[in-house]
């Protein structure tokens, strides 16, 4: 029989990899079978390699531990050795040296006026008591021309003309001063003429301006005095009489005359009588006319510095009481508005140049410093005057000078008035001032303050740094001249031959180890 070929044995590792057979039975191998303890040898290799490299990855952070915390004596002395000294300098410069002042203001127009109506008008309408409002005219922030009517009180008319002086009292038919001069310039500026009255007489021709206002208002003229009819028809009787008695008179002179031998004297006598009293109604007669006729009393009337005025407040509405300061009026140019602490106040002066700067919009300007208060501000504003123009002409009134219009007690009032017209977006807002105390008026050289020393010897140097700032063989001093200082920087100029240029570095400080 021919051989039969035999395949060669499996190795260990295929027998353990190669898969049971289908056809084989479950059971259980024999104790000590070969490839059970195969796979038990590849499990202790396998923890044996995983325990290895455990502890060499423990052993080498064990390493840089140990490393991170060993240094050197070296090392040690280094970081216990003082920094090396630090070199604080700055350049010179060549500019206008200026000493400023910088406070805080608040545009505002050039006066401040609170229209208070008076009771008079409530006697005037004949309903006494307290003044009511019965029609608002010009609601808060309208424009305000001359001759307008800004609101009613108790049916009469409160209106504006232009004046610097403000009202204080009824102008009445015979009135003279600077306030009558004030209504009558107002009145031909609206095309009212007042005759042949001189300037500051309230005369026949101021009258009939004064109606003729009145009559474009829509309104009637109060009357000097209620009275002034009976008292006018009195005067004319009385006037009537005495003429009579003249008339009277002259007819027995002239009678006693006429008879032969009859004696004149008396009727003479009775007509010098006759015309002495005729003298004396005529007088009275003339003076009741001219103290009679149209009135303007002082709660119609507000004398403000320009237009177009503007109503910024109104505290009341229609149907409702008339309160002090019933209507808040500014006019005139805008100014600017500030108050200067006591220590500053002698540093600033009238005609010093400002800069003015919104930080909200942006803006500038630029001003002069038109006023500096002697005295401080007082801890409450206003004067408690009473009337439609009680403000003062200035915007003092209510704490006008302040900024904002509340008063600073202890601080003096500082005005600046623009040099051109300030954007109208600035009305009302706060600012910063700048004002220039002082300038050199030229470029000069500057440095800080620290960076000038002054020697033993007497002489003021400053200190010139080489390339290296902590080289101190390459440092120089310059004998130097101290001028103005300003914000820190002092004007120097260079003496005895130094040498002193823009640019150079000078040395202001030098920590020491």
């Amino acid at each position: 029989m021919a051989d039969e070929p035999h395949e060669a044995p499996a190795s260990v590792d295929e027998l353990d990899e190669a898969p049971a057979s289908v056809d084989e039975p479950d059971e259980a191998p024999a104790p000590g079978h070969e490839p059970d303890e195969a796979g038990a040898s590849l499990g202790r290799r396998r923890r044996i390699l995983t325990w290895v490299v455990a502890g060499a990855v423990a052993l080498t952070g064990a390493g840089i531990a140990v490393a991170a915390t060993i240094r050197s004596p070296a090392q040690v002395a280094a970081d216990a050795a003082p920094p090396p000294a630090s070199v604080l300098a700055d350049r010179v410069e060549r500019r206008v040296l200026t000493s400023s002042v910088v406070v805080r203001g608040t545009v505002a127009a050039e006066q401040t006026l609170a229209v208070s109506p008076g009771a008079g008008a409530a006697a005037a309408a004949g309903t006494g008591g307290k003044p009511v409002v019965t029609r608002i005219n010009k609601q808060p922030g309208a424009s305000v021309q001359a001759g307008e009517v800004l609101v009613e009180v108790s049916g009469r008319p409160v209106f504006a003309l232009a004046g610097a002086l403000p009202v204080y009292r009824d102008l009445k038919p015979g009135a003279t001063g600077k306030d009558v001069g004030q209504l009558q310039e107002g009145l031909k500026a609206l095309g009212h003429p007042t005759g042949k009255d001189p300037a500051g007489t309230y005369g026949a021709g101021t009258k009939a301006a004064v109606t003729a206002l009145y009559a474009a208002l829509g309104h009637t003229p109060r009357p000097a005095d209620p009275g002034d009819a009976e008292k006018l028809q009195a005067a004319e009787d009385a006037a009537d009489t005495a003429q009579r008695q003249v008339t009277t008179a002259k007819a027995a002179l002239a009678k006693a005359t006429s008879g032969a031998g009859a004696d004149t004297a008396e009727a003479q006598q009775q007509l010098a009588f006759a015309q002495a009293d005729l003298a004396k109604a005529t007088s009275r007669l003339e003076a009741a006319r001219s103290a009679s006729g149209p009135m303007v009393p002082a709660d119609e009337l507000v004398f403000v510095k320009g237009f177009p005025a503007r109503v910024d407040a109104v505290k009341a509405a229609v149907g409702e009481p008339a309160p002090e300061g019933l209507l808040t009026l500014s006019a005139g140019a805008p100014v600017i508005r500030s108050s200067l602490p006591a220590h500053q106040k002698d540093l600033v002066k009238a005609g010093m140049k400002v800069e003015v700067l919104s930080e909200a919009t942006g803006l500038t300007a630029t001003g002069t410093v038109a006023s500096v208060a002697t005295a401080p501000t007082p801890a409450t504003g206003g004067s408690g005057a009473s009337g439609p123009g009680a403000g003062a002409p200035d915007g003092a009134g209510s704490g006008g000078n302040a900024p904002g219009g509340a008063a600073d007690a202890g601080g003096y009032a500082l005005t600046v008035t623009p040099d051109q017209t300030l954007d109208a977006r600035l009305s009302g807002q706060g600012v910063r001032l700048t004002v220039t105390a002082a300038s050199s008026g030229e470029p000069v050289l500057v440095v800080p303050l620290s960076a000038v020393s002054a020697g033993a010897d007497g002489r003021t140097t400053v200190t010139v740094l080489g390339k290296d700032p902590a080289a101190a063989g390459e440092r120089r001093r310059v004998e130097v001249r101290a001028g103005m200082s300003a914000d820190g920087m002092v004007q120097v100029e260079p003496v005895g031959g130094g040498a002193l240029a823009d640019g150079d570095r000078v040395l202001v400080a030098q920590a020491k180890p």
